[in-house]
């Protein structure tokens, strides 16, 4: 795969997990590192990693639900960097709980985090790179917005409609070389699922071909293939990496 040298690249969600795991990964590649995050102390951590690899990196305490923030973070890095090339839409939250028991304000803070943040952001970066006529855009989606699972309706909902969003980005803005892209993880070893019992671990592993969970690497080596000129004919693809849980 082609180097990123000389690439800028947003990514929502950085300060840990998958999202800490991408920004390293693509920094090692050659790309410059904005780290958006809502944990300023956690994202100086990842910025410093990044630094450490030889890269620039910025760490930008950012609400992805709050249009002004998100507007004034894609504003700065035109403004200091001159460009945004990549971004990586992996923030995301989880509220769970079954449906006659879910909370309005958990269903409703669940798809503003997970699919109006997703909006925001490509919305706030889309104006630079149309200019450029060059942008490569991953909005980390979910097994579950495929599948669905029992206790997270509003997670399955976000991730099933970022699919439907990236889809139709990745058809508006095609002939201005913007490639939009999803990956959708399956049950993947993260502060998310660390909090699982030994016992439900377990089952979920009897689930997957691979037998195991994933890696936080696992998802960002697809991205870095995704946002590399390797995939610069794919667009508005769904690349599920899910040791084989679900096959489409």
């Amino acid at each position: 795969m082609s180097s990123l040298t000389g690439k800028v690249a947003i990514v929502t969600g950085a300060a840990q997990g998958i999202g800490r795991a991408i920004a390293e990964t693509l920094a090692r590649q050659g790309a410059d590192i904005v780290v958006a995050d809502m944990d300023p102390g956690r994202a100086e951590e990842t910025a410093a990693a990044v630094t450490h690899l030889g890269r620039r990196a910025l760490a930008v305490k950012v609400n992805v639900a709050n249009w002004d923030e998100v507007k004034g973070m894609a504003d700065r890095v035109v403004t200091d960097w001159g460009k945004v090339d990549i971004l990586v839409n992996n923030a995301g939250i989880t509220r769970d709980g079954l449906l006659l028991r879910m909370r309005e304000e958990d269903w409703n803070l669940v798809l503003q985090v997970n699919l109006t943040g997703t909006f925001y952001c490509t919305k706030a970066v889309l104006m630079p790179m149309t200019k450029q006529r060059y942008g490569r855009i991953v909005n980390i989606a979910s097994i579950v917005g495929v599948m669905g699972n029992v206790g997270q309706a509003n997670y399955a909902a976000s991730k099933g409609a970022v699919i439907g969003f990236t889809k139709t980005a990745a058809r508006e803005y095609a002939s201005r070389n913007v490639t939009v892209n999803a990956v959708a993880p399956g049950f993947i070893d993260t502060p998310m699922t660390q909090g699982l019992s030994p016992e439900v671990k377990d089952q979920l592993q009897k689930q997957i071909p691979l037998g195991r969970l994933g890696q936080p690497a696992d998802i960002a080596e697809a991205v870095r293939f995704l946002v590399s000129d390797g995939a610069g004919y794919i667009t508005g693809q769904v690349l599920h990496v899910n040791g084989g849980m679900l096959m489409v």
